[in-house]
């Protein structure tokens, strides 16, 4: 077959970005290696149009244990030798496609960054956004967003204990369904997403790889079309059953002290985590593709690589420890393989049945190694015009005789309105450590077990305010988070991040995104609650124009003493 500027665009990558390739390689690549290369260059991975102004913002201070994005979640210190494990994450295109499925997974990916770490989750929030509530298209795409949530989450096990829903015209076609994770563990155990050790074991584990969600990374880089329905195998399917086995094995085996590294399966597969993990370890990988467990048969090279399957792990352990580490995976009844071994070349060599498929150096492919780094154009939204004429003195005063009728409709607006009808669809007590279900905080309060603390969490951002104001809005954002956390007896520590935006080529958009993430850094300076991590989600828009601008803000406090909580009842 022969490989073109073509084949490339096909896959979603530039011109100028084919002819990196080449000059990296030396060479033109093959078929497999353009594929690894498609993924890993994808938006969702690279982060190439937006990690320049994430550097910006304040990554380190505080109680950070790890530094941001180092690792696959945040690790803060919240005292007594423990640490709180969070994070949150975007699954805005798979939910549109097909949205039980897109959420689900959602839940299950943001789970298994957490627990890959060491650590054991115990809260789960979520943040939507949707389309008019009398629309058709909406209910369809809530009801089963709703309903992939909680399946996930009230099977795996781990308490939804806050969220926030709205409904707006622009997320009709592009709904928001973002994903966060808190979990706790021993600060000093925390296992780090990094191969090293000249021939020690790579080890698969988990689910068998399948055709399902191959291609998801760049399908989640760019806008949804009429045609992406015809994407639907990019969208994947999840097992919480499974997933609670992993969780439990992947934990118990740690406590063996075999692992050396571990990561999730997550975005672009099996290409992604051998890549970062050797790229962060300064090694390389030979890896044996005919070894990885399938469940359809005679999947080629980059099937397999670019497969994001859910409920897998990959991890390399100790050599000479296999088969202590596989037996634990057997006692959970999960499958763990042996695929391949840490060398020290700094090369990813995959190879099926003896032929070489792909040979590709890891850095070249990872963030902040050879993944393309870009500085686009930006301009104030003309928008603004209107906004800036806005004259609050033309708006008539509300008569007293108005107020009641005024509040009544106020209320029955479903932005405003309770959304009960949507979180009692959630477990928000299994678990038994949500201490907010009979009384409520402006954040959900999380008893710590075994940590002798409690945390507050929340999720926050009013789009509206950022799309009036983007610096002043990303400013907002936090500061509510910081409210919520405060008036509930908490200590903000930090803070992670989903930022929603449209496409980062539109000069408008990207004007909405540098001010957002300026004035989110300006905030979290002035809280000392630094960025740990989080997600960029470009592309989110319609034919009609792009959703507001959405910088999720996910925050997480300490609460010393439960006794000083604050609940929002009158005393």
């Amino acid at each position: 077959m022969e490989i073109t500027v073509k084949t490339a665009q096909q896959l979603r990558l530039t011109e100028e970005e084919f002819e990196l390739i080449k000059s990296k390689l030396g060479r033109t690549p093959n078929f497999t290696e353009l594929c690894a290369f498609s993924g890993m260059w994808s938006e969702h991975c690279s982060y190439k149009n937006s990690i320049k102004w994430l550097k910006t913002l304040p990554r380190e201070g505080g109680r950070m244990l790890v530094a941001a994005g180092e690792e696959n979640a945040g690790l803060m210190d919240m005292g007594n030798g423990f640490g709180v494990v969070f994070k949150i994450e975007s699954h805005n295109h798979p939910s549109a496609i097909e949205p039980f499925q897109g959420a689900a997974t959602g839940v299950g990916g943001i789970q298994r960054d957490i627990f890959t770490m060491g650590a054991r989750p115990i809260a789960s929030l979520n943040s939507l956004r949707f389309g008019k509530l009398d629309d058709k298209k909406t209910q369809r795409l809530l009801a089963g967003v709703v309903k992939g949530i909680g399946h996930y989450g009230n099977c795996f096990g781990v308490p939804t204990v806050g969220g926030e829903v709205y409904f707006e015209s622009c997320y009709h076609t592009n709904p928001l369904v973002n994903a966060m994770s808190v979990g706790i563990m021993q600060a000093n155990k925390m296992v780090s997403a990094t191969a090293k050790g000249l021939g020690n074991p790579v080890i698969y584990v988990g689910s068998a790889t399948g055709k399902d969600g191959i291609g998801g990374a760049s399908f989640a880089s760019a806008d949804i079309t009429e045609e992406s329905a015809e994407e639907l195998p990019a969208v994947q399917v999840g097992d919480p059953f499974q997933e609670k086995k992993l969780l439990e094995a992947c934990l118990e085996v740690i406590e063996t002290g075999a692992v050396v590294g571990m990561q999730d399966m997550g975005a672009a597969g099996i290409i992604c985590s051998t890549a970062e993990m050797s790229a962060k370890g300064n090694v390389g990988m030979h890896i044996d593709l005919e070894k990885v467990p399938t469940r359809q048969q005679n999947m080629k090279a980059w099937e397999l690589l670019l497969s994001e399957s859910q409920e897998r792990m990959l991890m390399v352990v100790e050599k000479g420890r296999e088969a202590e580490v596989i037996a634990v995976f057997e006692k959970w009844d999960l499958s763990a393989s042996t695929v391949g071994h840490v060398t020290d070349d700094g090369l990813l060599k995959f190879y099926m049945h003896g032929v070489l498929e792909a040979e590709i150096p890891a850095y070249e492919l990872v963030l902040g190694g050879g993944a393309p780094q870009y500085t686009r154009e930006y301009k104030e939204p003309k928008y603004f015009e209107k906004i800036k004429a806005f004259d609050i003195n033309t708006v008539p005063d509300v008569t007293v005789d108005e107020l009641k009728a005024t509040a009544e409709q106020i209320i029955q607006i479903p932005n405003i309105a309770s959304k009960r009808w949507v979180y009692t669809q959630y477990d928000s007590m299994v678990g038994a450590a949500n201490a907010s279900t009979n009384a409520p905080s402006d954040a959900s309060v999380v008893l710590a077990k075994g940590t002798g603390k409690a945390l507050a969490v929340t999720v926050d951002c009013n789009s509206r305010y950022v799309f009036a104001d983007p610096y002043q809005g990303g400013m907002i954002a936090v500061a509510e988070a910081a409210r919520n956390i405060v008036c509930s007896g908490g200590e903000p520590i930090g803070v992670t991040n989903c930022l929603n935006f449209g496409n980062p080529y539109d000069p408008e958009v990207y004007y909405q995104f540098v001010k957002a993430v300026t004035g989110m850094g300006d905030a979290c300076r002035k809280f000392n609650t630094p960025v740990t991590g989080g997600n960029v989600s470009f592309y989110n828009q319609n034919p009609e124009g792009p959703v507001y601008p959405t910088p999720t803000i996910g925050m997480v406090g300490v609460i010393d003493d439960l006794d000083n909580r604050m609940t929002m009842d009158y005393k």
